[in-house]
C-alpha cells in the first residue's frame, strides 16, 4: 500500500499533470483561460486575489526551498537548524494566513456573487475543495508539527523532503514518507490529487504569460479633426456611387 500511495500513484498524477496540459494546449486554446468574473464584481476581488496570489507565491517558495534543498546545504552556509526553523515557521505562517484569508474572500464572493456562481463550472468546485484541504493540510502541519509538537516535533527535511527528491531522481523510498505523521502524508497525496486535477481548471493559467505583448504592433489612435465640427456636417470620406 505504501508503494502505491507514496509511488505509483504521484507518478500517475504527474504523469497527468504533464500530459494533461499539452493535450488542451493541443486541443483547447481558446479554453486557456482563468475565465475572469472581474466585470461581474470588483470590490470583493481587489482584496481577496492579491491576498491570495502573494500569499501563493510564498507558500510555493517555501515548498522549493524546503523540498529541493538538502538540510546539510544550509549547514554548510552556517543557518543552523534553530535559525531556518524560526524562518520557515514565521514565514510559513505569514504566508499561509495570507493565501487563507485570500482564498476564503474569493471562495465566499463567488457563492454569494450571482453571476460569479453561475459562471462556476463543476471542475472549478472540485478544485476548490482539493486546493482548500491542502492549505488547510499545510497549515496544520505548521502549527502541529512546529509550534503544538504534538507527538513530537517532526523534521520534515530528513524524511519528507528526502523523499521528494527521490521521487524526482525515478529512485523513490516510500518508506520515508510511512514513516511521515498523517498530516504531512495527507498533505502529499492531496497536493498529488491537486496537479492531476490542474490541466483541466482554470489553474492552466499560471503558465500563461503575455509575452506577446513586448513584440505586438502599437495601437495606432486618430483624433477626429475638430475643426470640421460644428454647424456644418462632416464631408463625406467616400464618393456616392452612381
Amino acid at each position: 500500500m505504501n508503494d502505491f500511495l507514496f509511488v505509483v500513484f504521484p507518478y500517475i498524477c504527474l504523469t497527468t499533470f504533464v500530459v494533461g496540459h499539452l493535450w488542451r494546449y493541443r486541443y483547447d486554446k481558446f479554453g486557456w483561460t482563468t475565465r475572469s468574473s472581474q466585470l461581474y464584481e470588483n470590490r470583493l476581488l481587489r482584496i481577496g486575489s492579491p491576498l491570495f496570489h502573494f500569499g501563493m507565491l510564498g507558500v510555493v517558495g517555501g515548498h522549493v526551498f524546503g523540498l529541493l534543498i538538502p538540510q546539510s546545504w544550509t549547514d554548510a552556509v552556517g543557518i543552523s537548524e534553530h535559525a531556518y526553523h524560526v524562518a520557515a515557521v514565521g514565514g510559513g505562517l505569514l504566508a499561509g494566513i495570507a493565501t487563507v484569508v485570500g482564498l476564503a474572500i474569493l471562495v465566499y464572493r463567488r457563492r454569494t456573487v450571482g453571476p460569479v456562481f453561475s459562471a462556476t463550472t463543476v471542475m472549478d468546485k472540485v478544485m476548490y475543495a482539493f486546493l482548500i484541504v491542502a492549505i488547510v493540510l499545510g497549515m496544520w502541519n505548521t502549527v502541529a508539527g512546529s509550534i503544538l509538537t504534538l507527538g513530537g516535533e517532526y523534521n520534515y527535511r530528513e524524511g519528507v523532503s528526502v523523499w521528494f527528491r527521490s521521487f524526482l531522481a525515478f529512485q523513490p523510498d516510500a518508506s520515508l514518507m510511512a514513516d511521515a505523521p498523517l498530516g504531512f502524508q495527507l498533505h502529499a497525496l492531496v497536493a498529488f490529487g491537486l496537479f492531476a486535477l490542474w490541466p483541466f481548471t482554470r489553474l492552466v493559467h499560471v503558465f500563461s504569460a503575455p509575452l506577446g505583448y513586448l513584440t505586438r504592433p502599437y495601437i495606432v489612435y486618430r483624433k477626429r479633426d475638430d475643426t470640421q465640427l460644428g454647424s456644418h456636417r462632416p464631408r463625406r470620406g467616400w464618393d456616392r456611387v452612381g
